[in-house]
C-alpha cells in the first residue's frame, strides 16, 4: 500500500479533513506502524482552532497510538512485524503523527504492549504518560523536578512519606501523575476530582479525593501535614487550579503545569514548571521510560485510561475535540481506529 488515510488540517485553523498521503518508509533505528487506535488529546483542538504549535501546512497531528509493526528500518532488531506496540506521536512532523493509519517512529522510544492490556487501552497512554513524567523526572533544563526514576530500583519509592497534591486527578495526565506519585512513593496523596471518580483514582494510588465542587483548599490543607504539599502538579491549570495550587505550596515548594500561570497570578519563590511532555523532545527520559513500560503495564503498576470509543474512525475526531472544548468529557480517554 503506497498511500493512507489521514486527517489534514489544509491551513492554520482551517477545517479537518480526511485526505490521501504517502505512507511513509522507516529510516535507519525506525518502525512503521501500522496505528489501530489514536487517542484524543486537548492539545489538538488547542493546534486546529487556537493555531498554535504548527507552523507547516498541510498538516497531521496526533500524539497517541497503539498499533502492530508493519515494517522495520536499519538495524532494528528488537521489533519484528506483526509485534503490537504503543507509541507517542510527534505533531511537528507529518510522518510522525498518529491522525492517520500509518506512522513512523524511533525504535528506542516504542514499547511492547503486554497481553493484559488491549490496543484500546495502550493508545491512552502515551502523551499523558510523558507529561506526568516529565515534570517529575525530567532536568530542570527539561522543565523538570529531576526526581529519581520510579521505574528504577533506586527511585521506587525513594520519596516515601513526603505529601504531593495531583489537582485534576480524573484527567488523563492526572491519572498518570497520581500512579507515578505512587511509585516514587509519596505519601499522601491528595487529588481534586468529581466525586464519582474518588473509588477510581484511590484504586490508582490516590490517598484522598477531594470533591472539586466542594471548598477544595480548606479540604486539603486539613489532610497535608502543616496544610502544604512540597510538590503540587495542576494537570488542569486554569487560572482557579493555579490559584490554588499556589495556595497549597510553601515558599519553596514547586508547582507543575500543563499551561502558562495565569498573568494576574504571582507564584513568588516558588519554583513553576511548565511542562512539554513528548518524549521525542525529551529523548534520554523517554529512552529510560519506554525501556520498562512493557514490563510496568504487565504488572500493574501503570494503569490505561479508560476508554470511550468514538465512531467513524478518523471523520469521528472533530467531534470528539468539539467536545473536550467544551469541557464534556470526564474521567475517560477518547479513540477511534483509524481503518474504519
Amino acid at each position: 500500500m503506497s498511500t493512507q488515510k489521514a486527517l489534514i488540517i489544509p491551513a492554520k485553523q482551517a477545517p479537518f479533513e480526511v485526505q490521501d498521503r504517502p505512507v511513509p518508509t522507516p529510516g535507519k533505528g525506525e518502525i512503521l506502524v501500522k496505528i489501530l487506535a489514536t487517542a484524543l488529546n486537548p492539545v489538538d483542538w488547542k493546534i486546529q482552532k487556537g493555531g498554535y504549535f504548527i507552523q507547516n501546512f498541510p498538516s497531521v497531528i496526533g500524539s497517541d497510538s497503539a498499533g502492530e509493526v508493519a515494517a522495520v528500518g536499519e538495524g532494528v532488531s528488537n521489533f519484528a512485524v506483526g509485534d503490537k506496540v504503543v507509541h507517542q506521536g510527534w505533531f511537528l512532523e507529518n510522518d510522525k503523527s498518529t491522525f492517520q493509519q500509518f506512522a513512523i517512529v524511533p525504535a528506542e522510544i516504542v514499547a511492547k504492549v503486554p497481553s493484559n492490556v488491549t490496543i484500546d487501552e495502550a493508545s491512552t497512554i502515551p502523551l499523558g504518560l510523558a507529561t506526568a513524567a516529565v515534570g517529575f523526572y525530567n532536568p530542570p533544563e527539561g522543565a523538570g523536578l529531576n526526581l529519581a526514576y520510579p521505574w528504577t530500583e533506586a527511585g521506587r519509592g525513594k520519596y516515601s512519606g513526603q505529601p504531593l497534591v495531583v489537582l485534576g486527578g480524573s484527567s488523563s495526565v492526572g491519572q498518570f501523575a497520581i500512579q507515578l506519585a505512587h511509585l516514587s512513593g509519596f505519601s499522601p496523596i491528595v487529588t481534586t476530582a468529581s466525586s464519582k471518580h474518588e473509588a477510581f483514582l484511590k484504586s490508582l494510588g490516590a490517598t484522598h479525593v477531594i470533591d472539586r465542587n466542594t471548598d477544595a483548599l480548606a479540604a486539603a490543607k486539613s489532610i497535608l501535614p502543616g496544610g502544604k504539599a512540597g510538590i503540587v502538579y495542576d494537570a488542569i491549570s486554569e487560572q482557579s487550579t493555579e490559584s490554588l495550587a499556589i495556595a497549597l505550596t510553601p515558599d519553596d515548594g514547586a508547582i507543575i503545569l500543563t499551561l502558562p500561570l495565569a498573568q494576574s497570578l504571582d507564584a513568588g519563590s516558588r519554583k513553576v514548571l511548565n511542562v512539554f511532555g513528548n518524549v521525542h523532545a525529551q529523548r534520554p527520559l523517554g529512552i529510560s521510560l519506554y525501556s520498562e513500560l512493557t514490563n510496568l503495564l504487565q504488572a500493574g503498576d501503570i494503569k490505561p485510561n479508560r476508554v470511550e470509543l468514538l465512531p467513524g474512525g478518523l471523520s469521528g475526531i472533530p467531534d470528539g475535540l468539539d467536545r473536550m472544548a467544551a469541557n464534556k468529557v470526564s474521567g475517560v480517554k477518547l479513540i477511534v481506529h483509524p481503518w474504519e
